[in-house]
C-alpha cells in the first residue's frame, strides 16, 4: 500500500510503502552518511530486523518516484503514543528534501488513523539536524535541552498532536505552495 506522496527538492514522488518480498533487500542496504552513524544505525537491516522481533514498530520503504531511498518505522505504545523510529534517507540522498518530505508523508499516515492523538519520537541531543527537522514541523521537546542534561540524558523527546500533525501535512502537500521542488530544508 502506497500512502499520499509528498515532493522532494527534486520534485520526486515520496511515498511510503510497506516492506515486501519485493523491495526488503532495498530497505536493508539503505545506509546513512559516515557522520550520521553516531545518531542511526549503519544499515536500515537492523531497523528491519527490530520491526520484526519486536512489538511494536513497523517498517515502512521511502520511495522517491519508485525507487527505496530511505527506511522509517513507527509503532504504538501502551498508552496510545504513536512514536517514530528509525527514520533514514540513504546517503546517495542526503539533501534533496526526503526526508522532510517522508517525515510529513508519516504524519498524514499516523494522524489519519482514528486512535492517533499525539505522535512523539526522540533524537540525540547533539543531532542538531534531526531537532531543526522535527522543530520545524511542529514537533516541541516535552523538556528542555538543560533538563535532560542535568537528568543525564542524551535523548529528547519531542511530540506533536494528531490534529497538529494533520496541519503540518497539510501545509506541504502537492499542488500547495509550500510543496514541490526547493521546499523546505533537508539536514
Amino acid at each position: 500500500m502506497s500512502d499520499q506522496a509528498f515532493l522532494d527538492r527534486l520534485g520526486r514522488r515520496v511515498t511510503l510503502h510497506e516492506v515486501d518480498d519485493g523491495n526488503w533487500r532495498a530497505v536493508a542496504d539503505v545506509a546513512p552518511l559516515d557522520e550520521q552513524r553516531a545518531y542511526v544505525a549503519a544499515l536500515a537491516a537492523r531497523y528491519l530486523l527490530l520491526s520484526i522481533h519486536e512489538e511494536p514498530w513497523r517498517s515502512l520503504a521511502v520511495c522517491a518516484d519508485g525507487a527505496v531511498v530511505g527506511h522509517v518505522m513507527w509503532g504504538r505504545d501502551e498508552e496510545g503514543a504513536h512514536w517514530i523510529g528509525g527514520l533514514m534517507v540513504d546517503r546517495a540522498e542526503q539533501g534533496r528534501g526526503v526526508g522532510r518530505a517522508l517525515l510529513r508523508a508519516l504524519l498524514a499516515r499516523l494522524a489519519a488513523q482514528p486512535d492517533c492523538r499525539v505522535i512523539r519520537l526522540s533524537y540525540q541531543l547533539d543531532n542538531v539536524a534531526a531537532r531543526e527537522l522535527y522543530e520545524s514541523t511542529g514537533f516541541v521537546r516535552t523538556r528542555s535541552v538543560e533538563d535532560a542534561e542535568e537528568l543525564g540524558e542524551e535523548e529528547i523527546v519531542a511530540e506533536l498532536t494528531a490534529e497538529a500533525a494533520r496541519r503540518a501535512a497539510a501545509a506541504e502537500r502537492p499542488g500547495t505552495d509550500a510543496a514541490g521542488p526547493g521546499a523546505g530544508r533537508q539536514p
